[in-house]
């Protein structure tokens, strides 16, 4: 267990390593409880580093033998790593350890998944498995021998030897240990090809386990597709002669981008029509795309230091939000890019967990792993191309590539790039990457003798440790339409710089109607005032596809705040003019399915904070309940229609145009079953003949409250599935009413089936539980308190899981005394346990400060 009582780290202490490291052999003979790495490390001073002492990273290590230029030595053992005299020159560290995979339940270093040896070394993992500098700005080649009876056995770089019960792999490009991969186990692989833009052939693998060779096929098309669209729009090209996937049932993260050998989490690669849902192929080609991109922002450019994360992280989710936008609906995508950043990062910024996208300090970097990081951070991508341009963006793309290719470097690097490609002075927008929390922007207008004029104000709030902020750099896209609903100034990018700054328009003898914000073109929260006529009016004329749906949004959330605050009924103007968008057969139906969502209830509790109202689950949920019901009772002779309207009568494909149909479908289903009780559900549910319709129609009947009997049918059909069965859990708790949600994922614990070590199954209850908002804000407490008794379990094992579940704690400030209090004691209790990790004390410290 990690020392509860961490160091915290500053950038600005920031010092290279004293040593370089020229190249490592390791040779690791597998053993469930007595692996055994030797290490074989040369070193040589780094004449750019001060003076300081030899000190190798090493946690939980039984050190055998340890020698310097072939005399042994015994060097002072600490909990951290240990320390050694060292002679001034190069010399030759070796070193062997003891470790245990079979115990290592944290899943960090090398362990065990189901009888397979597996790694996970970002951030901090390799010293759990070595001594060595376990730092990203230490980079250097690795040549490994696993020794073992496994069948397959798998390490980064090219394959260079193998023999009965051994094989060797050398990686020829310089990597930190983060990146260091390691599978062992009787493995079968789905192979491919590749052939590159230079004419190398490269070999591709999906390798799984026994039994899961036919899902393999969608994540090798997506691969493919990856290697392609990276060497078309980025230039970049692949760099080995193997490229290898492994599927691995117990991992903490989605997938790691480990140099030649991703590692993913099995519901993140394998995928079949009749197991995975088209949410499901959508994420698995994104993240696919997203751990290949790694290649080059990541592995091959690298950060010199934790601090730095946003550097590889923020860039690649940029990228493969791209190429999502490319193979799919780029609408769509950014549609839902936003809708997830409200969620999960807009409350990051606005409560006691809130951090710069490159943050200042931590003492578990495990931490910050987080949407500011990787979402904002790709906010902050999206901004800097649109201020420079698509040209300018691509000439500094290829200068970043070409300057820095082998380096470990800084937000400072990445900037310069662009300021000598542009010829652009940065210094204002990096503000991004040091100043926490979301702007405000707020905005008026005049129009007299032709002359329109928008003038905007932007602020953002006091953060923890930034109570002072100053202005940023803000992209505002803008269109002007006039009262015809033809656009008379097409999409314009604003650049503004000031506290308050105005833009004017010409030539405009009315007053247009001005669509502000187009594409989310900055993550900031924007503020005005209009009438829902202009917003009605927006809804139906707009010709940006994101402002049209965030006017239909805005009339739902001010619908909603009226039925909360005041008892207002539902509006019928705006559920009219809604109507009229989601029976324009010529807009894309995953469009239309989105306009038929309705802000989620964590974003009410967001925007009642904000206006100063505190948020009642309760009348949050009661609300949302009414006015689902009043589309569906209001639109009940449309409703079969439209599902007739995106039926599928092909046979089943993951592709963007099948998917759409079908969410449309779904969207209109959930709405029908208000009506009919279940009945069109039961139907689809008899019918389906892949998991989207399956499980949409259970979600569908458990909402009904009808689900007993496709429940059980479900669970005899998929039971021997394990990420089937994660639906299934899943989903009962996310569906289920909320005065029986804590309930029923309270006995969904008790089964034998909830195998509460692996994180998916973990993830699975008490993740689905916080979700349900209401359900785990009910008043008597009993939501806090499960979770809680969980996560003090789960420490003792996965303290990187527990850390990161403890971020549902987040808001915990924002609700009315009763809940604070309950909230508060749970948080205390977690705090209060004996030998906490440190991971989790960061956290809970944080929550309650």
């Amino acid at each position: 267990m990690k020392d509860a009582s961490p160091q915290t780290i500053y950038l600005k202490d920031y010092t290279p390593f004293g040593w370089q490291v020229a190249d490592v052999h390791l040779t690791v003979a597998l053993a469930p409880n007595a692996t055994r790495v030797k290490s074989r490390i040369h070193f040589v001073p780094n004449p750019n580093a001060p003076e300081q002492e030899f000190f190798l990273h090493g946690e939980e290590l039984n050190l055998i033998r340890a020698a310097i230029d072939g005399e042994e030595v015994a060097p002072e053992i600490t909990p951290q790593g240990l320390r050694c005299k060292v002679p001034s020159g190069p010399f030759l560290w070796e070193s062997e350890v003891e470790i245990a995979p079979a115990e290592n339940f944290a899943l960090e270093g090398l362990y065990m998944s189901n009888g397979m040896y597996c790694t996970q070394c970002e951030a901090e993992g390799f010293r759990k498995i070595t001594y060595y500098p376990d730092r990203p700005d230490v980079m250097a080649t690795f040549t490994v021998r696993i020794e073992g009876d496994e069948k397959v056995k798998l390490s980064n770089g090219n394959p260079t030897d193998s023999g009965e019960g051994w094989a060797e792999w050398h990686d020829p490009w310089p990597k930190p240990a983060y990146l260091f991969a390691l599978v062992a186990g009787d493995l079968v692989n789905h192979p491919g090809e590749f052939t590159t833009r230079s004419g190398k052939t490269v070999e591709l693998n999906i390798w799984v386990r026994p039994g899961d060779e036919d899902k393999c096929a969608f994540g090798m098309e997506a691969l493919k597709a990856s290697m392609k669209w990276d060497e078309e729009v980025y230039g970049r090209e692949y760099d080995l002669d193997i490229f290898n996937i492994v599927a691995v049932d117990d991992f903490n993260m989605g997938a790691m981008e480990n140099k030649g050998l991703n590692i993913f989490n099995s519901s993140c690669v394998l995928a079949s029509p009749e197991t995975s849902t088209d949410a499901n192929f959508e994420r698995i080609e994104a993240i696919i795309a997203h751990e290949y991109f790694h290649n080059w922002t990541g592995n091959r450019i690298t950060c010199r230091d934790w601090f730095q994360l946003c550097l590889k992280e923020g860039l690649t989710v940029f990228r493969d939000s791209q190429f999502t936008s490319d193979m799919r609906s780029a609408e769509v995508k950014r549609i839902s890019d936003v809708i997830d950043l409200r969620a999960r990062q807009f409350p990051e910024d606005q409560g006691p967990l809130s951090h710069p996208v490159r943050p200042e300090s931590f003492q578990e970097i495990n931490n910050f792993y987080t949407a500011t990081v990787y979402e904002k951070g790709a906010e902050v991508i999206g901004m800097l191309k649109r201020l420079v341009g698509d040209e300018d963006y691509a000439k500094a793309l290829d200068l970043y590539f070409e300057r820095h290719d082998g380096d470990a470097a800084t937000i400072e690097d990445w900037l310069k790039v662009f300021e000598d490609a542009t010829g652009r002075d940065l210094a204002q927008f990096k503000r991004w990457y040091s100043q926490s929390g979301t702007p405000h922007l707020s905005v008026t207008e005049d129009h007299a003798d032709g002359v329109y004029t928008l003038t905007f104000k932007q602020h953002t709030p006091p953060t923890p440790g930034q109570s002072e902020k100053a202005p940023q750099v803000l992209p505002i896209a803008v269109g002007l339409l006039n009262p015809n609903g033809d656009e008379v100034v097409p999409t314009t990018v604003l650049e503004m710089t000031e506290a308050e700054q105005s833009f004017s328009f010409d030539g405009l003898s009315s007053k247009p109607v001005p669509s502000i914000l187009r594409g989310f073109s900055a993550p900031v929260v924007l503020e005005r005032e209009t009438a829902p006529e202009e917003k009605r009016f927006l809804l139906a004329h707009d010709t940006d596809a994101f402002n049209r749906w965030e006017a239909s949004r805005d009339l739902a959330r001010a619908c909603l705040y009226a039925m909360i605050t005041e008892g207002a009924g539902p509006d019928t103007a705006w559920i009219d003019a809604l109507e009229q968008v989601v029976r324009d057969a010529d807009l894309d139906p995953a469009f239309r399915a989105l306009m038929l969502s309705l802000p989620t209830q964590s974003e009410l509790v967001q925007m009642l904070h904000a206006r100063g109202v505190t948020p009642d689950p309760d009348a949050i949920y009661a609300a949302t309940e009414a006015l689902k019901n009043a589309m569906a009772e209001r639109w009940s002779a449309l409703l079969p229609a439209l599902r007739e309207e995106s039926a599928v009568t092909a046979a089943y494909s993951p592709d963007a145009e099948q998917s759409g149909k079908r969410a449309l479908g779904n969207a209109v289903l959930a709405l029908q079953t208000r009506l009919d009780g279940g009945k069109a559900a039961q139907a689809q549910y008899d019918a389906a003949d892949n998991m989207t319709m399956q499980l949409s129609a259970l979600s569908c009947l458990i909402s009904a409250g009808a689900e007993e009997t496709a429940l059980a049918a479900f669970e005899a059909q998929w039971k021997d599935d394990r990420l089937v069965m994660d639906k299934w859990f899943a989903l009962q708790v996310a569906a289920t009413a909320p005065e029986n949600a804590a309930t029923r994922a309270g006995a969904l614990t008790e089964r034998a089936d909830f195998d509460w070590k692996n994180p998916n199954r973990f993830r699975a209850v008490m993740g689905s539980l916080a979700m349900n908002h209401a359900g785990f804000h009910a008043k008597d407490g009993s939501g806090y308190k499960l979770l809680a008794d969980w996560l003090i379990r789960l420490d003792e094992k996965n303290p990187q899981t527990t850390a990161r579940m403890c971020s549902v704690f987040q808001t915990w400030k924002r609700y009315d005394t009763q809940r604070q209090a309950l909230m508060q004691a749970e948080l205390e209790r977690i705090a209060a346990k004996p030998g906490l990790s440190r991971d989790v004390t960061e956290m809970v410290t944080r929550l309650l400060s």
